[in-house]
């Protein structure tokens, strides 16, 4: 592009050659330059007839404005439904939580009625309104506080479960050989090898020298050694003053310290000591008392602990609990 600027009094004239470069920076410049002059406008003429309250401005930046606030308010309206919906369903989640509880609550052996729950609310419903973002926030709150206390409800139920399956798993409802019938049982009978009347303190498991002997429970070894009456013996301490004893082992497999799981192999099937043949003596001892093994083994199940808490320590008169001939 070509521009030619003449001037008449001196008689000169001037070419201004404007190339494709020039042209383009040339028209950014003055795209700059009224851009300027429009933010300047904007604000000398808006912001201060806003600010000075000019009529005709002042009506326009207050419908503006007016405008922005309603969308804004539209929006956060939207948003605030949209929570409160959200809360109306986590109050229907914690009503069926707090019934889930109270199910929980029974296996556990804890009354529902111990557990503080929240106000029964109801009546009709006479209109409905928008909640505001206080009320949302309160309601927020409430359920927040009703979580936590769901949340150490439910510490609460697990700690006693784990100590209910702890404790079942101490109590001595495992067979201590498999597929085997007890013969001998547990009271009076007549002495094998004296042929006199004598009390028989446990259970007696026919089998095969080597038969897996298991533990009838968990708990930890307290006796192993070698008795005259019992032979090879075991006693496992489950707590509470359970004890249960295997004797005439063929072969011990633990030691005393030892703990043992539930079902753990721990010895084999023998003869020794005072024994007429091939079999496991089994007992069981309460508090130094020596016990009926059967009822611990027919207990099983969830029942166990029921039968267990049944028991009274009961022997006949001047039985002790340290081991005797006759068995």
């Amino acid at each position: 592009m070509h521009l030619i600027i003449t001037d008449a009094r001196l008689a000169r004239s001037r070419a201004i050659h404007l190339s494709g470069t020039r042209l383009i920076l040339a028209g950014l410049l003055l795209s700059l330059c009224l851009m300027l002059v429009a933010a300047t406008l904007y604000h000398w003429v808006f912001l201060k007839g806003a600010r000075e309250g000019w009529p005709i401005v002042g009506s326009l930046v207050r419908l503006v404005v007016k405008d922005e606030f309603a969308e804004r308010d539209r929006f956060m309206r939207a948003n605030l439904d949209a929570m409160a919906r959200r809360v109306g369903e986590m109050q229907a989640r914690m009503v069926q939580l707090e019934s889930l509880g109270d199910r929980v609550l029974g296996l556990a052996g804890m009354a529902p009625a111990d557990v503080q729950k929240s106000d029964g609310r109801g009546g009709v419903l006479v209109s409905a309104r928008n909640l505001s973002m206080e009320e949302l926030q309160s309601t927020l709150d409430e359920l927040e506080r009703l979580t936590n206390q769901r949340v150490d409800l439910m510490t609460v139920l697990e700690s006693r479960l784990f100590d209910q399956h702890i404790r079942k798993k101490m109590i001595p409802t495992h067979a201590p050989v498999t597929g085997r019938v007890p013969g001998s049982a547990f009271g009076w009978r007549v002495d094998p090898i004296t042929g006199q009347s004598a009390l028989h303190t446990g259970l007696d498991f026919q089998a095969d020298t080597g038969t897996p002997i298991l533990a009838a429970a968990g708990g930890v070894v307290v006796t192993q050694e070698y008795h005259s009456a019992y032979g090879n013996m075991i006693e496992v301490d489950h707590g509470n003053q359970l004890v249960t004893r295997y004797a005439h082992a063929s072969r011990t497999l633990v030691k005393q310290g030892d703990i043992v799981r539930r079902g753990q192999k721990i010895a084999e099937v023998g003869t020794t000591g005072r024994s007429t043949g091939p079999h496991l003596h089994f007992e069981v001892l309460v508090q130094g008392v020596f016990q009926d093994p059967q009822k611990f083994l027919s207990a099983g199940g969830t029942a166990a602990g029921a039968q267990v808490a049944a028991i009274q320590p009961h022997a006949s008169p001047g039985q002790p609990a340290t081991p005797a001939p006759g068995r």
